[in-house]
């Protein structure tokens, strides 16, 4: 038996090729490789598919989340609500605005923020709140809509996660007041490198976000502001214009093998994923959560078989967040899921004997 790896990127490039390859000839031949016709055609389907009336393509999901902030005028003084069980950058975004981080704890079922804990999180700084559409699948964003508007506060889905994900009949990237995603190559929607876009329906956030992340040039030549070199390169525009193509299939094809892990490890004892009834979960990934942690990982990779961690140290526990002054137990729903989290193989080619095997060296081991 060989080995299985976490992810597969080879096998969901192998499929189109040629069209990747015809993408990338194409600019190499027009020469215009930063912003340009890709990039503004990127911007055009992408904002379409995710029913944004708006895309604005930036170097990473990192910047789309700084520009995000930055267009609703997020800066020191102010403070921004998200969670605890997320990547470091959606609140490096934060940090770098110069504006707080406010946590609060997630709910039991989803790991997603909940929202029955926002309100009281909210002061007279509060000028923003993340929910963060984790590992594929959204917030519960009605009820948080309904609070942002009453207290006239910006949501800013961080959706690096959540390409393609459905709440509600509507996509992300369309939920609040603008989104960010992430197009890091193991991303849902990957790029064959960095990349990132903004996506919303608000006409001075767009116009905002697409200077800013040209060195804030308005008009050409003339500096408003100062700005940035968050840049989508026209190279991966065309790369993901023919990927994105294929995101619902690939979606469906993650979505048959987390039904198989769900059907085999039903009833275990591991903690499995919870899908909303009214929510479409595209899971970037698949996440159990188990007691031995550590004899779980050991024995998947004496298998021959990859993992991952997402993410073991919430972000109250980070040094680079230590001025947050929160210690272990400040968000014990989060810590715990944190704690106990293993992420399986996941990809679109993942194949039901390949699911099967996992499952078979999991149930070993309970």
């Amino acid at each position: 038996m060989g080995n299985i790896p976490f992810i597969d990127l080879r096998a969901g490039t192998a499929k189109i090729r040629k069209e990747i390859d015809e993408a990338i000839a194409r600019i190499i031949d027009n020469t215009a490789f930063v912003l340009g016709p890709e990039v503004e055609g990127f911007e055009k389907e992408f904002a379409e598919f995710c029913g944004a009336s708006y895309c604005t393509g930036t170097s990473s999901g990192t910047s789309a989340l700084h520009l995000a902030l930055l267009g609703c005028g997020i800066g020191p003084g102010d403070e921004v609500i998200t969670v605890p069980n997320t990547f470091i950058a959606t609140v490096e975004a934060i940090a770098m605005t110069g504006a707080k981080t406010v946590l609060v704890d997630v709910e039991q079922d989803t790991s997603l923020i909940d929202v029955s804990k926002v309100e009281a999180a909210i002061t007279k700084n509060t000028k923003a709140i993340i929910p963060v559409h984790l590992f594929g699948q959204c917030c519960d964003m009605d009820p948080l809509m309904e609070i942002a508007e009453r207290k006239k506060i910006v949501v800013i889905e961080d959706a690096c996660q959540a390409h393609g994900a459905l709440y509600k009949g509507r996509r992300a990237g369309s939920l609040g007041h603008a989104a960010a995603f992430s197009f890091y190559p193991s991303k849902n929607l990957g790029a064959f490198g960095e990349g990132g876009a903004q996506t919303t329906s608000d006409d001075e956030f767009v116009r905002r976000a697409k200077a800013l992340r040209h060195h804030a040039q308005y008009e050409k030549n003339l500096h408003a502001e100062i700005g940035y070199n968050y840049r989508l390169d026209a190279m991966q525009a065309a790369i993901l214009r023919v990927k994105l193509r294929y995101l619902d299939e690939s979606n469906d094809g993650r979505r048959t093998a987390a039904k198989r892990y769900m059907e085999n490890l039903q009833g275990t004892g591991y903690r499995l994923p919870v899908e909303k009834t009214d929510r479409k979960h595209i899971y970037h990934l698949f996440t159990i959560g188990c007691d031995k942690k550590e004899a779980v990982e050991k024995a998947l990779t004496d298998a021959g078989i990859g993992w991952g961690e997402h993410y073991p140290v919430p972000v109250h526990l980070q040094p680079a967040f230590s001025d947050l002054d929160l210690g272990e137990g400040s968000f014990p729903i989060a810590e715990k899921h944190m704690g106990e989290i293993v992420s399986l193989p996941m990809y679109p080619e993942l194949s039901a004997e390949d699911v099967d095997r996992v499952c078979s060296v999991l149930k070993e081991n309970l």
